[in-house]
Order: C-alpha cells, then sequence, then structure tokens
C-alpha cells in the first residue's frame, strides 16, 4: 500500500519536526524492487535538497537485502519502506520480517556482490537497525544540502563524527526496543 504524503516541505519559518511523507508494503520478491525506486523518487520529490539518487540507489540496496536475507523473502513475506523528513534531511526505514542473522557490512569489498550496506555505510551521514520479536528495521539518514538548489554528494565526514550520537535525530521518532547504529565509518567482517 502506497500512502504518500501530498504538499511540500516547509525548510523556513517555524520549527521543523519530523514528518511522515509516505509508507509502502510489497511482496517480498525481487520483482518489486523497481517499484521501490519509482516510490522513494516521487516521494522525496518534495524534499528539498535531499540526493534522490542516492536515497533510491541505498533503498534499493536496502529492499534487496531484505529479500534475499531475511524471512520477507519467504512465500507470503513483505517489506514496508517508510520515510520521514526530518529537519535537515531524510531519514529511510526498511522493515523486513526477521532473519537469525544481522544486518553487518561486509568486509571483503572485492567480493562480486555483497556491497549493499557498504554503500549505505559511504553515503549516507547515518544507518542502523533496529531489531524486535516481528522484524528488522535498517535505517538511513541522507542529510539535505544548505542550499537546497545545490544538492550536492557529501564531503568526506569528519573522523570524529563517527564518536558522536548518531541516532539522536531519530530517536524520538522511531522508538523499539533494541537500537544498534553503525558510525559512517564503522568496517564489518560478515555480511547480512
Amino acid at each position: 500500500m502506497d500512502t504518500p504524503a501530498a504538499g511540500r516541505i516547509r525548510t523556513s519559518g517555524t520549527r521543523q519536526r519530523a514528518a511522515m511523507l509516505g509508507s509502502l508494503t510489497v511482496p517480498g520478491s525481487p520483482e518489486q524492487v523497481s517499484g521501490v525506486r519509482a516510490f522513494i523518487a516521487r516521494t522525496l520529490a518534495v524534499v528539498p535538497g535531499v540526493d534522490r539518487d542516492a536515497a533510491t540507489l541505498l533503498t534499493s540496496e536496502l529492499v534487496t537485502n531484505a529479500i534475499q536475507h531475511t524471512d520477507s523473502g519467504a512465500r507470503g513475506g513483505t517489506v514496508t519502506v517508510v520515510v520521514i523528513a526530518v529537519p535537515a534531511g531524510v531519514l529511510v526505514e526498511v522493515i523486513d520480517d526477521g532473519s537469525p542473522g544481522t544486518p553487518v557490512v561486509k568486509a571483503d569489498l572485492y567480493a562480486a556482490d555483497g556491497h549493499g550496506l557498504f554503500l549505505v555505510q559511504q553515503l549516507a551521514a547515518q544507518w542502523g537497525y533496529l531489531r524486535d520479536l516481528t522484524g528488522t528495521t535498517v535505517w538511513f539518514h541522507l542529510a539535505a544540502a544548505r542550499d537546497p538548489d545545490e544538492a550536492q554528494p557529501r564531503p568526506d565526514p569528519d573522523p570524529l563524527e563517527a564518536y558522536q550520537d548518531p541516532v539522536a535525530v531519530v530517536s524520538a521518532i522511531t522508538p523499539l526496543p533494541v537500537v544498534t547504529t553503525m558510525p559512517a565509518t564503522a568496517p564489518r567482517q560478515e555480511g547480512y
């Protein structure tokens, strides 16, 4: 079910708040990934300064991971994508039906596949995952360009930035029992 919000996001004036822009639940099959990409591009058209291409790529990678590595890819499984405008950017959540493993970045960058979370780690301002009994939510935050008319890829992060609290912007938005956050520079050993 595609539930986009109407209108344009305010970027000045009153205090900015988080706003859900839309959600989409699709069957857990590879044929659905192109529809998710179209949903992200369409939904982010109202968010000034956010790199829609990066958001589309990262969401596509996370949905593909959910289909390939979780119960979402089994018969009757689903994947839900939620897009939230937050002050200074956008938060995208991909919710799967759960698995025994956890999302981690693969250490072998020369492998033929398995680079989805590596891309998320490199392009997102922050990312992480939340687990509960019903599934896993993998999320990423893309920062908006300071001047919305000049959305540029973000510069190399400050190495000390990884030691700051990376979930401050989303802690009040998505309260779930278990929170694991990956700083933008944290390499991992195995894949999800």
